[in-house]
């Protein structure tokens, strides 16, 4: 055999096993997960001079980095400040994630951008209400896109990191910001402008996600998710649960004016340890024939309310829940008992 042909025949050879080997490489190309990103308007979609929020594509275009994670779909919620976000408006979010997971099974999770103002209190009615273990993460940001060095890029390629991480499967609803993966129940914000707003008043955080791996290094014992027993696809609306906050001085009077107004529940919010004002104690005494259901909670971020409290009056104590949390948790709470005993019990245990 001449050697122009031996060559030609090696070429050919070799051109086949290349293309052998292209196949085998394709076939094993991991396919990346999928993960729906919920836009709800916030800073992360804003700018810092008073255009426009950008729509919810608009925003994830401006982060090609999260195709390197995952494939995206958007869906735009809506798309306002977090200060004009209420229950109902969670409510239906709570509807519209539980009818993703039960419509689509291969979705690997799904990721909400919001504003931070009330961030915390989004994500902790999420954790109660969504009905599946796979990762729901929320996150936003402090700076707004047009800002020197914004946060909000680098957040949310690390919402979808986590949402995309087989450790963050069962850990409940979760909040991502500043690399900090935090636990809905426990986080709070802190500061109006830093980026490292929100902390965890007692348990600390969840993990971190870190330039190398999403790491959890806790998780958060209390009831969430799939262990919740609120069941909310057939709510059209929540109970109307009011917040007051007792202050030193604060008149009796201006209690039982307060209390005249309708209302399901009320969450007091008073001192340290559940101590309470003698104002404060003797309004609600007065109007104890009205039989609303009473939590009481403590303004100090740390530690909880301990033990049995005696006001005088039936009341539900809720430990180290903040104000704005054992608001949503009652409204909850009240769609299934008016009990005080079933009360403390769900108190208790989320």
């Amino acid at each position: 055999m001449s050697s122009s042909r031996w060559f030609a025949r090696f070429g050919v050879a070799l051109s086949l096993l290349c293309c052998c080997f292209a196949a085998l490489a394709a076939s094993q190309k991991t396919v990346l997960p999928r993960v729906v990103i919920m836009t709800t308007g916030g800073t992360i979609a804003s700018s810092a001079s008073g255009a426009p929020m950008s729509d919810g594509h608009a925003l994830v275009q401006a982060v090609p980095q999260l195709l390197d994670h995952a494939r995206i779909d958007v869906e735009e919620f809506n798309r306002v400040g977090s200060s004009a976000m209420t229950p109902a408006h969670w409510l239906s979010l709570a509807k519209r994630i539980n009818e993703l997971f039960e419509k689509q099974p291969d979705l690997a999770g799904v990721v909400i951008t919001h504003g931070t103002d009330t961030l915390e209190e989004g994500a902790f009615f999420l954790n109660l209400t969504v009905r599946s273990e796979k990762p729901v993460v929320m996150v936003g940001s402090m700076r707004a896109a047009d800002e020197i060095s914004p946060d909000g890029p680098a957040n949310l390629v690390n919402a979808v990191r986590v949402t995309t991480s087989q450790a963050a499967v069962g850990q409940g609803v979760l909040v991502v910001l500043n690399e900090d993966i935090g636990s809905a129940r426990d986080v709070w914000k802190t500061q109006n402008r830093r980026v490292n707003t929100f902390q965890s008043s007692n348990g600390g955080f969840l993990g971190s996600a870190e330039p190398d791996g999403v790491r959890f290094t806790q998780k958060s014992l209390r009831a969430h998710t799939t262990r919740s027993e609120f069941e909310v696809s057939q709510l059209r609306e929540l109970p109307r649960v009011l917040i007051l906050s007792d202050f030193s001085g604060i008149e009796a009077d201006v209690v039982t004016a307060f209390l005249a107004q309708p209302m399901d529940g009320l969450v007091v919010r008073t001192f340290a340890g559940g101590r309470m004002s003698p104002g404060m104690r003797e309004g609600l005494r007065k109007s104890v024939g009205r039989r609303v259901p009473i939590v009481v909670t403590s303004r100090v971020p740390g530690g909880r309310i301990v033990g049995r409290q005696e006001y005088g009056f039936p009341a539900t104590v809720a430990r180290d829940l903040q104000d704005n949390k054992a608001r949503l948790l009652l409204m909850l709470a009240l769609t299934r008992t008016q009990d005080p005993l079933e009360l403390q019990r769900i108190f208790d245990t989320y």
